[in-house]
């Protein structure tokens, strides 16, 4: 047996472990990366650590610290009325409302986990409140994230894009971003309708002025208690010295993610700390709310998937699948490999690994240029809800602790579940005419 079925078998067993048994994914994974790099590939110990994501690492502790810190100060609660006030009462819009928000952001060329990492605190946190499912609210902060990120000026088509105009190939940037962009939509829709989509709208057709008025009696409120009453519209937090300094703190990480490109992982800790020395009173307890747990699993797993990047086990799923003869089906199980290892791994990496793969069999004009990369693009970033990847990762991190838990299961079924389903539909709608024409 080679060394890169082992370590394919290897990822397999510390799924199916950590699901019989009661054990963190990521802490199962360290150690499987340990063993199957030195004792498989025969790597350094420094080697297999090099494959640990501190910068998603910085991200997640970043993020999660400083929105803690909002929530424990009140600054979270103010933002989230605020936002019911703008839509009227109308709970049922506020998660199209982020998808759009996190579309637009990253339409115009902001990094998708810089949209996730500013828009999910808010959502998760209105989510809580209001009893809307923190999976479907989730779920539509990151496709909105994903479908904008394919504009011709986002990252993910720019990358797409521009790998398909060195590889000579013809391609449609249109196509790819409204293709794309109808795909999150899609999902969007789905997971609106079943996780409890429907439920809101009657909620907001039955009285929307008298809901929220008994939502703001006996909601539950992201920085209280389960079960603790929730003041009055009249006595819900004011604007004071610390939550308006708290929302300046917001804005400077808002504006230096997104339009300095700055490190948001960095920055939102700057913004902590500085928050934290003004009124350190607020911040007690808020180093335990951060989700360590979720920073083991998804730093473990990651840590895992590159090694097996750096020792070639992706290149070789993917040579192998150059060298199958039926073009259609090469195309097919290249959209596989794009969603399985992008679930666990960086979308960026994968559009600018993949598609070259594909060129040969391209070039043979036997499967149609646009339609394989646009299949390979949708297939290779609609995962991103997996709590594997970044932008699942902060959906998780900033649940309510006690969903926390739910929220990831859920969205690991939700990203599984994507990782089959997108590769066949893609390919059936994208793929396979352009075969045929």
């Amino acid at each position: 047996m080679s060394a890169e079925v082992v370590a394919l078998v290897v990822l397999v067993l510390v799924f199916l472990i950590a699901t019989v048994r009661s054990i963190n994914m990521g802490a199962l994974a360290l150690v499987a990366a340990f063993v199957v790099g030195t004792a498989v590939f025969g790597v350094e110990v420094s080697d297999v650590l090099g494959g640990f994501p501190a910068n998603l690492f910085v991200i997640l502790v970043g993020v999660t610290y400083l929105f803690a810190l909002a929530r424990n100060n009140g600054t979270v609660d103010w933002i989230v009325h605020r936002a019911v006030v703008a839509v009227r009462g109308r709970v049922a819009l506020m998660p199209w409302v982020m998808f759009v928000v996190c579309a637009a952001i990253t339409a115009i060329g902001a990094a998708s986990p810089a949209a996730v990492a500013i828009v999910a605190p808010v959502a998760m946190g209105f989510a809580a409140r209001y009893r809307i499912n923190p999976v479907m609210m989730g779920l539509m902060v990151v496709q909105g994230a994903t479908g904008g990120s394919f504009s011709p000026i986002g990252i993910f088509g720019a990358i797409t894009n521009g790998v398909v105009d060195k590889s000579h190939l013809p391609g449609s940037p249109a196509v790819l971003f409204f293709s794309a962009m109808g795909a999150c939509a899609l999902i969007s829709l789905i997971g609106f309708l079943t996780l409890g989509g429907t439920k809101l709208l009657q909620r907001d057709r039955e009285s929307p002025k008298e809901q929220v008025a008994t939502l703001a009696r006996t909601g539950t409120s992201t920085g209280s208690a389960a079960g603790d009453p929730e003041p009055a519209d009249d006595a819900l937090p004011r604007l004071d010295a610390q939550r308006s300094l708290t929302l300046v703190g917001l804005l400077v990480l808002a504006v230096g993610a997104l339009v300095f490109d700055l490190d948001i992982g960095f920055l939102a800790l700057a913004v902590a700390v500085a928050l934290t020395l003004i009124f350190p009173s607020a911040a007690r307890g808020t180093v335990d709310k951060i989700s360590w747990g979720t920073v083991l699993l998804v730093g473990g797993i990651v840590t895992y998937v590159s090694l097996l990047e750096d020792q070639g086990t992706v290149k070789w799923l993917g040579d192998g699948v150059a060298h199958v003869g039926a073009p259609l089906l090469a195309a097919f199980l290249i959209c596989l490999i794009g969603a399985v290892v992008s679930a666990f791994a960086s979308t960026t990496g994968i559009l600018g690994a993949l598609i070259p793969l594909a060129v040969p069999f391209l070039q043979t004009g036997q499967v149609g240029a646009v339609g394989l990369v646009t299949a390979l693009a949708i297939s290779s970033s609609v995962v991103d809800c997996s709590p594997f990847s970044t932008n699942g990762a902060l959906v998780v991190a900033n649940a309510d602790v006690a969903e926390r838990d739910n929220v990831f299961k859920r969205l690991m079924t939700w990203g599984m579940t994507i990782m089959v389903v997108a590769p066949v539909l893609c390919w059936v709608i994208l793929v396979v005419p352009g075969s045929l024409s």
